[in-house]
């Protein structure tokens, strides 16, 4: 089996690089400042833009640092920047389809199924970093309601409850106080927001370094990606985009840095896979890795979100996946709030939906690296013929092989209508996303289809049979639209106020949702309640109660 490559299609050039504003033009307010704009920084700038919300984004550096770090995504993660505005062909990707793992005493012990897709998209790729960057800091700039401000570092806030004051001072300039009415730190591990805010981030950072080796090979030995989990010296490997390759080589008790980053020494370590001759380094760096999850994502009217709220050790590939997940969760609750389609309240449902799941992202990491990086021979024989003999057991090899051990992002608790036995979807979880075609013969994903709302969907059935105008009005002014989904070949008729779609993969209408059943889903993607077509009213008014609104 081979990996596949997501070829890009033509594009116009990318734009220029951001420049730093002139002393001055910082505007005195912004509705949400982002400090930090990384990959999470970005995507959340993106997605405040599509919902119309007036937002800044600042970073003390002036460019993207030109550098592989992050490398893979999962379909979760991919999902998110679609919402976010990205096209498929937006950065180049490879789709892995599988991943291996190997010892020393079991051989080949595991081997994990990531060939195909969910919800539209691979259940794993790798990319490179600074071109994914690039994109989404290109689609900001089609937003209107978004500035950005680069160069520019935040050296101080004060929360005074109805607003936040920040000192801004940019490189070239003197600095300057805006105000804000939410501040979102995307400002990464170190954040200097978290330590102001004086929140906890406890875990642990491991003992050992490790050595991270990202180079270009013109002929890959792999396809996919391996692990060696051999205790004198794991290594993870994979492959990237643009014929690269990364290596991550645990250094043993006596290696310094200045020693593993010399040439004839990175020679050696690489000859395993590859003629040194054939490769050109890209990067080079030693690193220690962290399993750290901050006490509250929230604290009065500032949020944290990816590294800046958890750091996930990188045996899973989930680093980047949370700090996405956190701005799909976030991102919407505050335009809701700040467009005035729901109380502020609902903003605490944040923390309560996203820690959670985070904090189970990083035992999984934490429960994969015992196997990568297990403590001793013994350890190591042990848990890899474990595993290799649990992998016999149907029930277990699925639990192992067809990822069904990675915690779904699906909440306990949170903004959604508590589950009872009578719900046919499953609140607190995601809509699956399928293929859809309107009566215009037009194609296209459920996301896109339901765009940027909230929105009361009918499987099999009009939506708005059964609303009052009072109710139908009330939900328009909360954000709310209409959408009706049926079989394949029972299209309706659209309206102004009705968009229609037909399942063509059948996944939604029957195999999910029966016929004649409504779903209130969120613009993130989750069901937050569900009922018959009937109860649409109940539906529409218990919603709104939800979002602290009178229906």
């Amino acid at each position: 089996m081979t990996a596949t490559l997501i070829k890009k299609t033509p594009k116009t050039a990318p734009a220029a690089p951001a420049t730093p504003p002139a002393p001055g033009t910082l505007p005195a307010h912004a509705d949400v400042v982002i400090v930090g704009y990384g990959p999470a920084g970005a995507a959340l700038a993106n997605l405040l833009g599509r919902y119309g919300v007036d937002t800044l984004v600042v970073d003390k550096a002036e460019d993207i640092l030109p550098m592989p770090r992050a490398i893979a995504l999962d379909n979760e993660a991919l999902r998110i920047l679609q919402m976010a505005g990205l096209a498929e062909d937006a950065f180049e990707k490879i789709a892995i389809p599988q991943v291996r793992l190997h010892s020393p005493y079991a051989g080949e012990f595991g081997r994990v199924n990531t060939a195909g897709c969910l919800d539209g998209h691979p259940k794993l790729i790798t990319f490179y970093q600074p071109e994914m960057e690039q994109a989404l800091r290109s689609a900001v700039k089609q937003h209107s309601t978004v500035r950005t401000a680069v160069g520019v570092e935040m050296t101080d806030f004060m929360d005074l409850g109805h607003e936040i004051r920040l000192q801004l001072r940019p490189a070239d300039g003197p600095a300057q106080t805006i105000s804000c009415r939410y501040l979102v730190a995307a400002d990464g591990s170190a954040s200097p927001v978290r330590a102001r805010l004086g929140v906890e981030f406890g875990g642990e950072t491991y003992p050992q370094d490790w050595l991270i080796v990202d180079a270009k090979h013109v002929r890959s030995p792999i396809s996919d990606v391996e692990f060696l989990c051999d205790p004198e010296r794991p290594v993870p490997h994979m492959i990237a985009p643009g014929g690269r390759e990364r290596w991550e080589f645990m250094m043993k008790p006596g290696e310094t840095r200045e020693q593993v980053l010399q040439p004839a020494f990175l020679r050696e370590l690489l000859k395993p896979w590859a003629n040194p001759d054939e490769l050109e380094i890209e990067r080079t760096a030693v690193y220690r890795f962290h399993a750290r999850v901050a006490d509250s994502f929230r604290k009065g009217n500032v949020f944290l979100v990816g590294d800046a709220a958890h750091i996930t050790p990188p045996f899973v590939g989930q680093g980047m996946c949370a700090g996405l997940r956190d701005v799909a969760n976030l991102g919407w609750k505050l335009a809701w709030v700040l467009h005035g389609r729901a109380d502020a309240r609902i903003l605490d449902s944040y923390d309560r939906e996203r820690r959670p799941h985070a904090k189970a992202m990083i035992d999984l990491a934490r429960g994969m690296g015992l196997l990568i990086k297990p403590v001793s021979p013994v350890a190591g024989a042990l848990s890899s013929h474990l595993v290799k003999n649990l992998r016999r057991l149907p029930p277990l090899r699925a639990l192992i092989d067809d990822l069904k051990i990675k915690p779904r992002n699906r909440f306990k608790e949170g903004l959604f209508q508590p589950r009872n036995r009578d719900d046919r979807l499953d609140r607190g979880n995601h809509l699956p996303q399928v293929w859809l075609r309107n009566a215009a013969g037009q194609g296209a994903w459920s996301d896109d289809a339901l765009g940027e709302r909230l929105t009361l969907v009918g499987f099999g059935v009009d939506p708005l049979q059964a609303l009052s105008p009072q109710e139908q009005a009330a939900w328009t002014a909360a954000g709310g639209a209409f959408v009706q989904i049926s079989h394949r070949g029972q299209l309706g008729q659209p309206r102004p106020e009705l968009a229609v779609w037909e399942d063509l993969t059948g996944e939604l209408v029957p195999d999910r949702a029966p016929v004649g059943w409504l779903a209130v889903v969120r613009p993130d993607r989750v069901i937050l309640h569900d009922g018959p077509a009937t109860d649409a009213g109940r539906l529409v008014r218990e919603t709104l109660s939800l979002l602290g609104l009178k229906g």
